[in-house]
């Protein structure tokens, strides 16, 4: 009936792609997403944490390197101590022009060679070169020199000067060097000074000792950005600048991250117990990152993992599921052209998918019976209309008799009876001969008139009555029938039961896109519980009114059925306030 129907990848006629879209989509972002950002998470912070721990080994490695360098300076500076304040050097330097014999030289010798790190010394009177031990520096020379005017400014206390600082590693033969002012014992007046050339393997020695890690380096570097010294050795009395050796720019957690020598390194610093200096370690990034490297391959192999997890999935599941929709989506649209062609069914498989295809084929072929099912009904229902039709007493013929009713009361002078059968005319030729299930309200009424003419002979002039309807609604079509039984449940619970004339007024009026049709009586009313026994049929006990209720249910049913849940009756009652009941109708043209 709808052509060959084709399950799998060709859907004609709908975008097979937003779905599938969607749920790889889906998983990239609750699989593949998290993976990689929880992997780059914990890269950074594995990374960030070897940093600190590294700085933190190297925060107590300076400090234990710092405190062994102190102590070397210190022996050294125990023996100059020793030495300036002894009586031979001191009336040395009161009396630079006395004759230096060869006991007073070896006895000012043993006063710093007996330390076997000191290679040679210098002393100066104030204005004279005095003494020398294995080494040559007038005084013009020595007052050149960068550490000559921070010794003068130390007040005898030792000025450092390292390899880096005073151009002994640049002239190939590294030596370290103390220089201090020499101050009269008694007068502490200055009466010269003293340099000392140490060995560098001071240095060496401490340094060599010093904790780092593999390719790492220590150095020792002045104010000015000299290397004075540095555990490799390569690069002693380079200039370096680093932002912590500028006053104000000193990084507050004693490492940072910056380049050094053109590779990415982790700067770790530490002030000297000396002020002129700072300890620095040097660290290279990658042999940092090379600890985490690790977990950044992990997740990038979870992250290539769960990706080759989203497309399978998406190639082996996603596919067949949005196949077995599209499939159940076409179908539906067949369904809406009253083709029911099955999907066909897949024997390999075993899920809910199945279900899906089964249920829809179950689902359409139930729904192709029942059309058929209700063809047949209504074929059936035509038939019996016919033959009810055909079996009917032909209209004209009451009509006829009436109108001989008519003509006898006439001619016996009856008009009472002449009038009422001619309104039974009309009632009849209204209620059985208007086909048609919407009649103009005028109309409507006009029927309404007729059987309360036909009732004011019945009830003696009990009660009056006024219909009213403007002009323009008259041609406005309503359903047959629905005012009738408003009126006859006015007159058997409000006017039958009154002792005076009553009266009901019928009155159509314009509300918006609404008609309201108001019926009112002046009977007794009655309160909530009555209304609703009245509505639920409860008042059985007289046979006469039994079907009052009836005929209200039904009229509000038929309006809500035809025009909607907005339409229907509306009743307002009180006891002794008589009743009032308004009919909801939809503007409706002809």
């Amino acid at each position: 009936m709808g052509g060959e129907y084709v399950r799998g990848s060709d859907y004609k006629g709908v975008n097979t792609l937003k779905l599938r879209r969607k749920i790889l989509l889906a998983n990239i972002l609750l699989v593949f997403i998290p993976v990689i950002a929880m992997g780059t998470i914990f890269y950074y912070h594995f990374s960030s944490v070897i940093e600190k721990k590294s700085s933190d080994f190297y925060g107590i490695s300076l400090l234990e390197t710092d405190r062994k360098l102190k102590y070397a300076l210190n022996e050294i500076t125990s023996v100059t101590n020793a030495a300036i304040t002894q009586q031979v050097l001191q009336q040395s330097l009161k009396r630079p022009n006395a004759v230096f014999t060869y006991d007073r030289r070896q006895e000012i010798n043993n006063l710093f060679i007996n330390h076997p790190m000191i290679t040679s010394f210098i002393v100066y009177a104030n204005d004279k070169l005095v003494y020398q031990y294995n080494a040559s520096m007038s005084l013009k020379d020595m007052k050149r020199q960068p550490w000559h005017l921070p010794m003068m400014q130390a007040g005898g206390v030792p000025v450092w000067s390292g390899p880096g600082e005073n151009g002994s590693a640049a002239a190939g033969k590294p030596v370290l060097i103390q220089a201090r002012e020499i101050r009269d014992y008694y007068s502490l007046e200055r009466i010269g000074s003293v340099v000392v050339y140490v060995k560098p393997e001071v240095l060496d020695q401490v340094f060599w000792d010093a904790a780092t890690l593999k390719e790492g380096d220590i150095l020792l570097v002045n104010r000015v950005g000299n290397v004075v010294f540095n555990k490799s050795g390569e690069s002693i009395g380079e200039h370096v600048d680093f932002p912590f050796l500028s006053e104000g720019s000193v990084p507050n957690k004693g490492y940072y991250t910056d380049n050094y020598r053109g590779e990415k390194a982790l700067i770790t610093y530490l002030p000297s117990h000396n002020p002129e200096w700072y300890l620095v370690a040097i660290t290279p990034k990658r042999l940092l990152q090379s600890e985490s490297l690790s977990i950044r391959n992990i997740a990038l192999v979870l992250g290539l993992f769960s990706l080759l997890s989203a497309l399978l999935f998406d190639r082996f599941f996603v596919t067949r599921l949005v196949g077995t929709i599209i499939s159940a989506v076409n179908g539906m649209k067949r369904v809406e052209q009253r083709i029911f062609t099955p999907i066909p069914d897949d024997d390999k498989s075993d899920d809910e998918t199945d279900l899906l295809v089964q249920g829809f084929n179950r689902m359409s072929r139930q729904i192709n019976e029942l059309l058929q099912q209700v063809e047949t009904e209504q074929a059936h229902k035509k038939e019996a209309e016919m033959q009810a039709l055909v079996a009917q007493i032909n209209p004209h013929f009451i009509y006829n008799s009436l109108e001989s009713i008519n003509s006898m009361a006439i001619l016996q002078g009856n008009k009472d009876i002449s009038r009422m059968v001619i309104s039974l005319g009309k009632l009849l030729r209204i209620s059985i001969s208007e086909n048609q299930e919407l009649i103009p309200i005028h109309t409507e009424l006009e029927h309404v008139r007729h059987y309360l003419n036909i009732q004011k002979y019945r009830f003696e002039d009990q009660f009056e009555y006024d219909i009213q309807i403007a002009d323009s609604l008259r041609g406005y079509l309503t359903q047959k029938l629905i005012v009738q039984p408003i009126v006859e449940n006015a007159l058997y619970h409000a006017i039958e039961q009154m002792e005076h004339p009553g009266s009901i007024t019928i009155q159509a009026v314009e509300n918006g896109q609404d008609i309201w049709i108001d019926v009112v009586d002046n009977g007794p009313g009655f309160d909530e519980k009555t209304l609703l026994n009245l509505w639920k049929k409860n008042e059985m006990h007289d046979r006469k009114y039994k079907d009052s209720s009836v005929g209200l249910r039904n009229v509000h049913e038929r309006l809500r059925i035809r025009f909607g849940s907005r339409y229907g009756l509306l009743i307002c009652s009180s006891p002794g306030m008589g009743s009032s009941i308004r009919i909801r109708l939809p503007k409706i043209k002809p």
